[in-house]
């Protein structure tokens, strides 16, 4: 039995889903907003997607606006008028801690405003964090990280965040639950942090290149313990969280719920993916992989591929620093099961099947 095979405990069906609900997902591109505006769009919610740019295959409304500039997003979030929960998922790469914080902050300042003065009756924001918050950007910290653990002395944008939606919500009279996932899985076009595209690409090109898959990071990375958050599962986590009254203003881990070892892991891509293994040998991913591109294109045209920019498909520095993170990145999720929340998956088994899905979506070549 795969872990596909069990229907989650905390399953809601689409008939009973609560059509009071108007869910604006901010971010709604995204590897997590793509996959919540699908889960609440399922259970029968009227959900609205934030982004930029229109979600290809989409089904549900999606909303142009730019979050980023706060004139844009009062008058484009006026067609949000009748928001009652805010899933925000959106996020912005910056190269320094301080520019991370000012244009995260921002975003999630601008649509909290925008909401505002367009008289939503908002009652829930579910806001995600990540393992920055326990330092797992920094180094070593203390494991299983527990969700009452104490803030950093390191500033950083999950706090400024967290800090804002607190605020808003005590001003204005809803609640807010933060989520915690580790290393989130699935497929979604531009999501630079998806260590499930990294895998993928790569090994589909070592195997066209007729090389074995390794493991490209250190040798510490590949004994030590990590944790990862099925995308599918997170967005189930999220539903919960935005009608669970014990989740009102609490922040919880969100994983898959077991911990993997790359050296387990990696010999079964490799026959999932019918390669020859062979031993670690740490590669600089986002200096190597680009010097494939042109293969990818050819690739892509050979098995019929859906045409992909490249530099869109795969997040190589994320890689490179998972792959180099020797130590262990575990959370507890405890404190979830206790308030109601009990999903899990296998993540092995989880691999291979979003591995499957991605051939079948025409993103990865077959195995044979």
């Amino acid at each position: 039995m795969t872990s596909t095979d069990i229907e989650p405990a905390t399953a809601v069906p689409a008939a009973a889903a609560d059509q009071t609900h108007v869910v604006a997902v901010a971010g709604a591109g995204g590897v997590i907003g793509r996959h919540v505006a699908d889960e609440y769009a399922r259970r029968g919610v009227a959900v609205r997607g934030l982004s930029r740019r229109p979600v290809s295959g989409a089904q549900w409304e999606h909303l142009p606006v730019d979050l980023l500039d706060r004139e844009a997003a009062r008058t484009g979030l006026e067609g949000a008028r009748d928001t009652t929960h805010l899933v925000f998922a959106a996020y912005v790469e910056r190269p320094t801690t301080s520019e991370q914080i000012q244009v995260n902050a921002a975003l999630l300042t601008n649509t909290l405003r925008g909401l505002e003065q367009a008289g939503a009756p908002l009652r829930h924001g579910t806001l995600y964090q990540g393992g920055k918050a326990y330092g797992a950007h920094l180094g070593y910290f203390n494991t299983p990280a527990k969700e009452r653990d104490p803030r950093l002395i390191q500033p950083n944008f999950y706090y400024e965040q967290e800090d804002i939606l607190r605020a808003a919500a005590a001003a204005h009279g809803f609640q807010a639950t933060m989520l915690r996932p580790e290393g989130v899985v699935g497929y979604a076009v531009g999501n630079p942090m998806n260590i499930l595209m990294v895998i993928a690409v790569y090994a589909s090109i070592c195997r066209e290149l007729g090389q074995p898959l390794r493991f490209p990071g250190t040798h510490a990375a590949y004994d030590a313990m990590y944790q990862v958050t099925d995308a599918s599962l997170l967005a189930r986590a999220t539903v919960w969280a935005g009608s669970e009254a014990r989740a009102a203003g609490e922040v919880y881990n969100i994983t898959n719920g077991d911990q993997i070892r790359w050296r387990h892991l990696w010999p079964a891509f490799a026959r999932h993916f019918q390669m020859d293994y062979a031993e670690p040998q740490p590669v600089p991913l986002t200096e190597a992989m680009p010097h494939h591109e042109d293969l990818w294109h050819r690739m892509v045209i050979k098995y019929n591929l859906v045409p992909t920019p490249f530099e869109d498909l795969v997040g190589w520095s994320f890689g490179d620093f998972l792959f180099r993170s020797g130590f262990d990145n575990v959370t507890s999720t405890i404190k979830a099961r206790h308030h109601g929340f009990a999903d899990c998956l296998d993540t092995e088994d989880r691999f291979i099947e979003l591995f499957h899905e991605l051939v079948t979506r025409r993103i990865i070549p077959p195995p044979a």
